[in-house]
């Protein structure tokens, strides 16, 4: 098995919402803004932000968002970060959050938060093992405020 991760571009809007609409699909709950994910959104998201498509074997299997917060730039969220149904079970989402904390340190980020839903307790553990911790003192500043409260976590990248 071959993997890469590369950067994703506008051209890439209906793949990312088709990989995130099937990334979703049976893993997070029905409530969730990600099973109605939109071309429109991601090309936003790119141009205020950036992503990563992961491609596995020449198959794109995988991707991930971030954006700056609204008040400090050199801190991201990172959002809509998953992996299809076909190439699960691989650790293929590390390698997409790993892309994202290297090219964050070559942006002179400071700071990357993202946020775990009450229903995927799992994913705690998993992002800590990658140097995050919970930050219950932050918001997340893409919250859905239909959906129940999520645990912020952050990776201090530099101070």
């Amino acid at each position: 098995m071959d993997f890469l991760i590369r950067e994703a571009s506008p051209d890439d809007a209906d793949l990312i919402a088709d990989l995130t609409c099937n990334a979703w699909n049976q893993t997070v709950a029905a409530n969730s803004s990600g099973h109605h994910e939109t071309s429109a959104r991601v090309l936003d998201d790119l141009r205020l932000g950036g992503g990563f498509i992961l491609l596995v074997d020449d198959v794109a299997a995988g991707s991930v968002r971030w954006l700056p917060t609204d008040t400090e730039h050199d801190i991201w969220e990172i959002i809509r970060m998953g992996v299809t149904h076909a190439f699960r079970g691989q650790s293929l989402s590390q390698h997409l959050l790993e892309a994202v904390i290297h090219h964050a340190l070559g942006c002179d980020v400071t700071e990357l938060r993202l946020a775990v839903r009450t229903d995927q307790p799992r994913l705690i553990d998993f992002y800590a093992a990658l140097g995050f911790e919970i930050a219950p003192e932050l918001e997340y500043s893409h919250a859905s405020p239909q959906e129940p409260a999520l645990t912020v976590m952050r990776r201090v990248l530099r101070r």
